[in-house]
Formats: structure tokens, C-alpha cells, sequence
């Protein structure tokens, strides 16, 4: 089984596969979050997400497991996976998060961590969700691949598990 995150592309070329043929090929995507100052004048007891756009959800209100709030991730395609933030955009994180908290200041915001999601569509290219293929069909029974398994495959891995589970099954 293939479930590297990241290298699930290098891995599904090193079993032979064309992964620009297959699909596979993916695009780090850097996502950036920053902390609202526990000393914001902004209360909130729920995770906020606005209307999402072409590049996913937007960014959003959620909570660390300290309780600390926090907003993002933004979207940033970069070729080398990389995580350092750039405390500069603050201002582009306040403007976004001001369509739905007005009252937010960018002085507010603090850098905190950042992440990398290996998405399947590339920038301005449409939504592509996980590929979960058992290989067979390229000759290489026994083999199944996970490639471009985003944040949401974390909520979705006992359903990605049974998903394989009945592809082995099947053989």
C-alpha cells in the first residue's frame, strides 16, 4: 500500500507507474495559519468557515488543542515543501477574515504554524478529491494507492480503511 502523503506520487513512478498518465502528479500546497491574541476583544465558542472558493475552504476560525484561536490556512503552491511563515501576511489574513469578522485587527494576528497538503489540481485547475486504485489494472495486483490525501483524509481514514480493506478483498 501507498499512503505517503506527500511522496505518494515519487512512490506510485517508483512501482512503475506514468503518474502524469494515471493523474497522480501532485502539487504541494503550503498552507499558513496565524494566532489571534488571546487579548483580541473576539469571543468565539464555534469553528467559523466562510463561503469556500475555487481553492478550498478558506480561511477559517478553529481552535488548537491549547485553545488558542486561530485562522487559515491560506493557499500557496511552492515546489519544495517549506515551512516558514512570513509574518507579512497578517495583512492579507485579516483582510480575508474581515468578510466575516469586521471588527478583526491585523496587529492581532501572531504566525503560528504552517502546513503542506499534497493536492491533486494545480493552481487554477479545478477540485480533484483522493485517489484510492488498487493497481491491478496496470499490473501490479496488491498494490493500492492513496495520492493526494488532504487534511480531510485524517476524518476520513476508517472509511479509507475499509475502502482498501474491500479493494484487497476483492482479489
Amino acid at each position: 500500500m501507498n499512503a505517503a502523503g506527500l511522496a505518494s506520487d515519487r512512490l506510485a513512478a517508483l512501482a512503475g507507474i506514468d503518474i502524469d498518465a494515471a493523474g497522480y502528479r501532485l502539487h504541494p500546497c503550503k498552507g499558513d495559519y496565524f494566532t489571534i491574541a488571546p487579548r483580541a476583544p473576539l469571543r468565539f465558542e464555534h469553528l467559523v468557515y466562510p463561503l469556500h472558493g475555487p481553492a478550498g475552504l478558506g480561511v477559517h476560525v478553529s481552535f488548537d488543542l491549547g485553545g488558542r484561536v486561530r485562522l487559515g490556512p491560506d493557499t500557496e503552491y511552492v515546489n519544495v515543501p517549506r515551512y516558514d511563515i512570513d509574518p507579512a501576511k497578517r495583512e492579507r489574513f485579516a483582510s480575508a477574515a474581515a468578510k466575516y469578522l469586521p471588527e478583526l485587527r491585523a496587529e492581532w494576528l501572531t504566525p503560528d504554524q504552517a502546513g503542506v497538503r499534497p493536492k491533486l489540481a494545480g493552481p487554477g485547475e479545478g477540485f480533484r478529491d483522493f485517489v484510492v486504485a488498487e493497481e491491478s489494472a496496470r499490473g501490479l495486483p496488491g498494490l493500492v494507492n492513496l495520492v493526494g490525501i488532504e487534511s480531510p483524509g485524517l476524518t476520513a481514514a476508517g472509511a479509507l480503511a475499509e475502502d482498501v480493506a474491500a479493494l484487497l478483498g476483492s482479489l
